[in-house]
């Protein structure tokens, strides 16, 4: 029988307590050789010279640090890296990918909470809830604020969804649970038959806006994808329809935001801004149609072992010569987060 190959587990002290509890810590055991201490924060440890070198996968996750070449120099056996969150781009490098090390992520995991913390999102963007609860405060016992932001109710909806990612495409799936919904799509990228299948109509970005009730932004981060959401594509969305941002910061234009809200006509849902936090003085914490949350969306606490989970299916199917689901190679960074 063949020994198991060495492993170790990369990331922040808390990452690691919220992510690998004695039962994923078994499973990992049974697969792989941790050695006497499964997990690090740090690469640069001297202690660890001679584990790197023999090291084979690593497990890593928010914290981990950058793979760079003077980092792989010190790790000659790696083979394979499971990363147990989303986004590789902080820590992957050309040495990296030169070097074949085979690579997954826990994206379609982290697209979960994502999407689901979206659809909630639209529904009380449908019901004008969370900026109503703002006006609330002001008026008090005068409910006639009720009919300040527009039409109320989720029969009829258009909603429409700025990337058919793989949050995205979730995000059309859920939404097929309101009643008489229409929720069309813009991608450049994206096929009109997976759009329809999933319960969208692809459409270009122009149309969606002057269409839809409630946008939501699910695009990748990528240099042509910065301020998508500018002055003039706020300026097309309807009167009283809300813009919702669970993507990243940078895909919507701050200053343009601030200008359109602060003027009434629209609301936003922001769980992700640009910079982040926003700088304290910033006009959006003030105005009553604008909610904003500390970037919840995605994976926290216990749902973060969902990623956890999928990492260690994929590491029991590398070491049966498995498939892999969630392998990610450098070409993929061109067009995901």
């Amino acid at each position: 029988m063949s020994p198991k190959p060495k492993a170790l587990l990369v990331m922040n002290r808390g990452t690691f307590t919220d992510q690998f509890d004695s039962t994923r810590l078994e499973r990992l055991a049974g697969l792989v050789d941790l050695g006497g201490e499964p997990w690090t924060d740090s690469l640069e440890q001297p202690g660890l010279a001679g584990r790197l070198e023999q090291v084979e996968i690593l497990l890593t996750s928010w914290g981990v640090p950058r793979l760079d070449a003077q980092i792989l120099q010190r790790m000659p056996n790696l083979r394979a890296v499971f990363h147990c969150a989303g986004t590789v781009r902080s820590f992957v490098s050309q040495e990296l990918w030169d070097r074949g090390i085979l690579v997954t992520n826990g994206a379609d995991a982290n697209a979960i909470p994502v999407a689901e913390f979206t659809f909630a999102s639209i529904v009380l963007a449908g019901k004008k809830a969370h900026v109503l609860a703002n006006d609330a405060r002001t008026c008090r016992e005068d409910w006639s604020y009720t009919t300040r932001r527009g039409e109320l109710g989720n029969i009829g909806r258009v909603i429409g969804v700025i990337g058919f990612s793989r949050i995205g495409r979730r995000v059309v799936q859920l939404v097929q649970q309101l009643q008489d919904v229409t929720c069309l799509v813009a991608d450049p990228h994206a096929d009109p038959a997976a759009v329809a299948a999933a319960g969208g109509r692809l459409v270009s970005l122009p149309r969606l806006l002057a269409a839809s009730d409630v946008v939501t932004v699910h695009a990748p981060a990528l240099p042509e994808t910065r301020h998508m959401i500018g002055a003039a594509e706020l300026r097309a969305m309807k009167d009283h329809a809300t813009l919702i941002n669970t993507a990243r910061g940078s895909l919507v234009d701050t200053k343009a935001l601030e200008t359109e809200c602060a003027a009434g006509r629209i609301q936003a849902l922001l769980d992700v801004t640009e910079p982040e936090p926003l700088p304290a003085d910033s006009v959006l914490y003030d105005l009553p149609n604008v909610v904003i949350t500390p970037h919840i969306a995605g994976s926290l606490g216990t749902e973060t072992r969902r990623m956890s989970d999928a990492a260690l299916n994929d590491l029991e199917r590398y070491l049966t010569g498995q498939k892999l689901v969630a392998q990610v190679v450098s070409e993929d960074l061109s067009l995901s987060a």
